[in-house]
Parts: structure tokens; sequence; C-alpha cells
């Protein structure tokens, strides 16, 4: 793990904000949250089944963590037992249709993975149940890299059996100066490439999640930063997923942006880096659901185009079809472009909202 006085100093004030929070109570047995979307798998558009558990939390993220992480402050006041974890999956799996086919997500606040998150009782019992569901096509779990272990990879294709395995890792960006300085991440980029080849020999293949604009630099770097990290995860990834910065709450990204020191992106940036991204890899799967587009807090462009170019984005995240960008249009691309060619100059502080 790397750190240095900057590391220090950011962890810092992300936890002085963090110990000013509080977890409401609520109930064990439900899970934070679970929707239904929609992925592509094996080439066809199928149903997706999302499911948050309620776990005692991220590590890193109870030490102080990421910039602006606010999913800590979804994890439990008390912590839950395998029973209630059990519970919380029942309760998702009733969402879906009894003969659909379904693609399994699973979050929580840190790392599936994790034995001290999720107990090895509790990860037997989910997967073991996910895959004797016939429904199930795929399993996907999110985790940091050093949970990635030969044994935690063999035990869990042990009771998934034969459905595809996927792992889900928030690299950010291939940037470990970015990732240090500006997000707080907690690990290196050798640390996520070991993590993806543990994988690849298991037969377990890695989803990638990058940031578009995390605080402290500016949009024109961004997007060049995008696009530098699909290049150069794409010998250790089969799916690059791109989120959006937004603002959450109790998270140093809020402080700034509440002092008017930060914007989050622009929804021309992300198509702009998915259009690069996918010409020069085409085979490589690229998605991003740009949640809370529109909104000030989320990323957005003028009132009048944010919603249609939005939506673009998610349909292109179904179809791989860049043809669907293409034509999208609206008099704010050109302030996008000035402030592309003078936010350096600001250092990542605002030119417009």
């Amino acid at each position: 793990m790397t750190n240095n006085n900057n590391n220090k100093s950011i962890n810092e004030m992300v936890l002085d904000i963090r110990n000013r929070q509080r977890i409401k109570p609520s109930s064990n047995d439900i899970p934070t949250a679970s929707w239904k979307g929609k992925d592509l798998f094996n080439g066809d558009i199928v149903s997706t089944l999302t499911i948050i558990f309620k776990t005692d939390g991220c590590y890193w993220g109870k030490a102080g963590g990421c910039t602006m992480c606010g999913y800590v402050y979804d994890s439990a006041a008390e912590s839950p037992d395998d029973s209630n974890l059990m519970n919380q999956l029942n309760k998702s799996l009733e969402k879906l249709d009894e003969n659909e086919d379904v693609i399994i997500k699973i979050f929580t606040s840190g790392s599936f993975l994790d034995p001290n998150e999720i107990s090895l009782v509790s990860r037997k019992g989910i997967l073991t149940t996910l895959g004797a569901d016939q429904r199930i096509k795929k399993i996907i779990v999110e985790t940091r890299p050093e949970f990635v272990t030969n044994s935690a990879l063999e035990e869990s294709l042990g009771y998934v059996g034969n459905k595809p395995f996927e792992i889900a890792i928030g690299l950010e960006t291939s940037s470990d100066k970015i990732r240090l300085e500006s997000i707080n991440k907690g690990y290196t980029f050798n640390d996520f490439i070991q993590a993806s080849e543990i994988a690849k020999k298991k037969g377990v293949t890695t989803k990638t999640y990058l940031l578009l604009k995390p605080p402290f630099i500016s949009e024109g770097q961004a997007i060049n930063d995008i696009v530098k990290s699909a290049n150069d995860i794409v010998p250790y990834s089969e799916t690059i997923s791109i989120n959006l910065c937004n603002v959450q709450k109790g998270t140093l990204v809020e402080r700034l942006w509440e002092n008017k020191e930060y914007r989050p992106p622009w929804l021309w940036s992300i198509v702009e880096a998915i259009k690069a991204i996918k010409s020069e890899h085409p085979d490589i799967l690229v998605m991003s659901d740009p949640v809370g587009a529109g909104s000030e807090r989320g990323p957005h462009n003028c009132k009048e185009c944010s919603k249609t170019v939005a939506n673009a984005i998610r349909t292109f995240s179904q179809t791989q079809d860049l043809r669907v960008l293409e034509n999208l249009s609206c008099d704010c691309k050109l302030t996008w472009e000035l402030v592309k060619q003078l936010d350096d100059l600001t250092y990542g502080s605002p030119i417009t909202v």
C-alpha cells in the first residue's frame, strides 16, 4: 500500500468528515438496496439484479477512505450475522420472475471477498444459493484487489458450479498519482494487475470500474486519464465500466462542491471518452450509467440536453453501438469545448456550473 504525507493529509480530511456523520439504524434483515435492470450477456440484453448487502462496511472507508465515496454510510449500525445476510439475499431474490434469465451483481459498501465483512459462512451460503438457482446465468461480486486470492476464488468457484463468475474492482484510474492524491484509494495499479492475473488463471473474468473526473483534476485531464486508463487495463479486463463522479453526502467531494471548488463532469466528456475507447478497442465491453445525470450533484450538461445525452449513453451501454452517440448536439457543447481549453488554468476548480 502506497503512503506519503499527501495521502495522510487527505485521509485525515476524509476521516474528519466521516466522523461527523451518523448511520441511521435499520433492520439487518433488509439489504441496503436491490433493484432490477438490463445488461449485456453473450451479446443479448438480459435482466440484472443488483444487491447491495448491508454489512459492517468497508475497512478502508472506516479508516478514512476515498474522497468521493459515501457508501460507507450504507453500512449497518450493528453487525449483521450470517442469518441476517441470508435474509437479505432471499428478500432480494423475491424480485425475480419465475423463469427469467438474470445476472446477479453483488455489492457491499466494501468488498464481498473480505472475510471480515462477509464471513466465510455467509460467502458459502450466498454463492451456493445463487449457484443452485437455474435462473441465474452469471454472478458478479465487487471487491478490492487485496482480497483476490487463489483460495478465495477456488472456494467461490466451488460454490457457483459452472456458472460464469466475475470480480469487479474499482480501480478508478491507472494513474497511481491520481488514485493516491485525488481519490485516496489505498492501493496501486500493480495491486490491480496482480488480482486480475490471479483471476485469469482461475477462469474468472474481471470487470474494472474507472472514475471520470475525481477532484483536483481538470475536465480535459479527466478525459485524457479515462482514455489512457482504459488503454492500460485492456490486457487485464474483459469489461470497462466508467462511473461519472457525483457529489455524495458526507464526502470530501461534497465539501469541495459546497465551496464551489468542484463541478461534476460534463456528459459530453464521457461521450468523447467512450468514442475514443470503443473505436480503439471494439471487442471490449464498455459501459457507463451516468447516475444523477442532469442534477447539480450529478454529471450534467445544460438542462435542455442532459436527459437526452444520458439516455444515449445508457443505450450505448446495452448495444455497444457507437452510432447512438454520433448525432448528439446542443449549444452547450461549445461551452464545454471552452471549458476543456481553460479548465487547466484553474487547476480543476469549475469555470461553469
